[in-house]
């Protein structure tokens, strides 16, 4: 391997401790972390204290005899604010609605008039439980607005559920195919105020539209009658909120799913943007926004403005110091301006996987969400490239470590033009050695390094080497590594798919487990990682006797053998799949550098560099590359200065 390939392994290296440290909090974010978490505790402290006193005062009457529930629900009542003309509907407790797909289960709270939990049919979570995206709350969702002096908050009334135009009739729906039914829950206050309507009807609706194969729920709030008493032009909020529940399996001690998980967002004029990812992290947008999502690593819930977009919006993630249970990750809560002056407001909901091709297909940029990559070249290599052969592949049925297999191949075939002429190169050079060998005796001083370095260029362009070809492919492949580096921790089409002994490729695979936490290396053993290493550090231990007895700069030997030791810690808590990857490209590699040595022909190289050689009798032209140019150059300029700086010193 020559000093162009050792920098761009080097630079690889480098971007993997990049990563590492850019995903780390700094210390300032730590410090907001702590005083957020202050604040927290004691706002939580606080609500203690209140549902204290609450608890107290229920449970003795004023002769000291225990409160019946019945007491108890008029407390809770009267501890909410009053709402004008809604303070009839409001409750405490609600009826549950639940709606089947082919899809998914979605359940709905008639108190609020919210979604009070998701549950997808096709997945489940790593330990082989139903895959609950949005988790079970009273505050799900929340839409905020004024009547006369009176703030209401739905989250504490009691609605009517209709379906279809018919009052519910306590049953689940079951929907298939291209089913489909209308789920509107209103809070009714006929006869309470003057709708002005022929039919006396006031009420406010929340409609939800379900499909028998689908995960997009369309969702609109409507008022209906109370354009009299309902303040339109002021401000009204819509709150989302959602507690995130861990669905991968993760090393003990790191936060691989939460590294994934944030708040994405898009502005209806500008690129996808988000929360910062796997920290905890508020924002206060001043803009308006097409679309909302609560995203984790492979599934997430979005929430779009159909009928006009959301209008500002404050975003929230963080996690709960206090909650210890294995399956929670974190909570995630974004306000919504909602511009309800023309009485009524569309969105659309999805809940479902983060399928590159499922998210494109909405033409919204949802599929924006996924790290293909950390430059332009890098994304639209996935984007174009990657996702596209995958797919492809995977039309054939074969089992996804098959797949990864022959996607390796076919990509190295792709990119082996690329590297040809670096492995050839590399060929090439092995046969020059007693040629440089012999020039590097041949000018041993320091002050002679130009001349070497021009002479050992000649030798190298009289058989047909340029020094560039180590350098540019090793170049031209790092958008390709950082493709597939962000790649196959983010395709949903590889969790929980086994290949041999290992049981899902989008995580680590594991033949032995510690018990205990290694720092750095984790409490398991990775087999496909292991593997990797394996097969770099031959590929190390053969390149490097390729090079044996050539000078190479001081350290590069430790370096080079560091590096395998250095991947091994790095990779053994990554995706089985992307260790496949690295496994195969890293086979295919090395057949291809031993074969490429084993046919570059030593006649021919001697033969052309005779002929070289005799173009230069006859005195016909040499033709330079712009590289020896300037290398000429810099060395008549060395000459110079040192010429006048020993002129310089005879004066003296």
């Amino acid at each position: 391997m020559d000093k162009k390939s050792i920098i761009g392994l080097i630079l690889i290296f480098g971007i993997f401790v990049g990563y590492m440290a850019w995903v780390s909090p700094s210390a300032e974010e730590r410090e907001k972390m702590r005083v957020e978490d202050s604040v927290r505790r004691a706002q939580a402290a606080e609500e203690q204290r209140l549902k204290d006193s609450i608890a107290a005062t229920t449970a003795m009457d004023s002769t000291g005899i225990a409160a019946d529930s019945a007491t108890a629900d008029s407390m809770a009542l009267s501890a909410i604010a009053d709402m004008g003309i809604f303070q009839g509907l409001v409750a405490t407790e609600g009826q549950t609605l639940t709606v089947g797909t082919e899809r998914m289960t979605v359940e709905l709270n008639t108190l609020g008039a919210q979604i009070n939990k998701v549950t997808l049919k096709d997945y489940q979570t790593y330990n082989k439980q139903p895959l609950v995206l949005i988790t079970p709350g009273t505050d799900n969702l929340s839409y905020t607005f004024s009547v006369a002096d009176r703030t209401v908050q739905t989250q504490h009334l009691s609605f009517t559920p209709y379906v279809n135009g018919k009052p519910w009739d306590g049953n689940a729906l079951n929907l298939k195919g291209s089913d489909s039914a209308i789920v509107a829950l209103r809070a009714d206050i006929s006869g309470a105020v003057d709708s002005g309507a022929a039919d006396g009807k006031s009420y406010l609706e929340f409609a939800y539209i379900f499909h028998g194969d689908s995960y997009e729920v369309d969702f609109g709030i409507h008022f209906v009658g109370l354009d009299n008493v309902v303040h339109f032009n002021e401000r009204t909020d819509l709150v989302w909120k959602n507690r995130m529940l861990r669905q991968e399996k993760h090393r003990e001690g790191t936060r691989s799913e939460r590294t994934y998980t944030s708040i994405y967002y898009k502005p209806p004029t500008d690129d996808v943007d988000h929360l910062s990812d796997g920290k905890d992290d508020q924002k206060d947008l001043k803009t308006k926004l097409d679309w909302v999502a609560f995203k984790q690593q492979y599934f997430c819930a979005i929430l779009s403005a159909k009928s006009h977009p959301f209008e500002n919006a404050i975003f929230n993630v963080h996690t709960d110091a206090k909650e210890k249970t294995p399956e929670y990750l974190t909570d995630m809560e974004s306000t919504m301006g909602v511009d309800m002056r023309g009485k009524s407001m569309d969105m659309c909901y999805y809940f479902g996987p983060t399928k590159y091709r499922d998210l494109r297909a909405f033409d919204s940029d949802f599929d924006k969400m996924l790290p293909l990559g950390w430059t332009f070249i890098s994304k639209n290599i996935s984007r174009w490239l990657i996702i596209p052969a995958f797919n492809f592949l995977e039309q054939f049925n074969w089992n996804y470590g098959i797949i990864i297999i022959v996607f390796t191949l076919l990509i190295r075939l792709i990119l082996l033009p690329l590297v040809f002429k670096s492995y050839r190169g590399g060929a090439i050079m092995r046969i020059l050695k007693p040629e440089m060998d012999a020039l590097n005796q041949r000018f041993p001083k320091k002050e002679q390094a130009m001349q070497k370095q021009q002479a050992m260029m000649a030798l190298q362009k009289s058989a047909g080497y340029s020094p560039m070809a180590g350098c540019l492919p090793v170049l031209l492949q790092m958008p390709f590594l950082t493709a597939m580096f962000m790649f196959f921790p983010q395709a949903i089409e590889l969790r929980q798919k086994g290949f041999l002994w290992c049981d899902d490729l989008s995580t680590y695979d594991s033949i032995l487990n510690f018990g205990f936490n290694i720092p750095l290396y984790g409490d398991h053993i990775s087999l496909f990682c292991l593997m990797m290493f394996g097969m770099q550090f031959f590929y190390t231990w053969y390149t490097m006797k390729q090079q044996a007895g050539s000078q190479t700069m001081p350290g590069m030997k430790f370096m080079m053998y560091f590096m395998p030791f250095m991947m091994l810690f790095i990779f053994n808590s990554q995706s089985a799949g992307l260790n496949l990857y690295y496994l195969v490209s890293l086979t295919f590699t090395m057949t291809t550098m031993i074969l490429i040595r084993k046919f570059t022909s030593e006649q021919k190289v001697r033969a052309r560099m005779a002929a070289y050689a005799k173009n230069a009798m006859n005195g016909k032209p040499k033709k330079k590359s712009r590289f020896q140019q300037r290398l000429e150059e810099m060395q008549k300029q060395a000459e110079a200065m040192q010429k006048q700086r020993e002129k310089q010193q005879n004066r003296r």
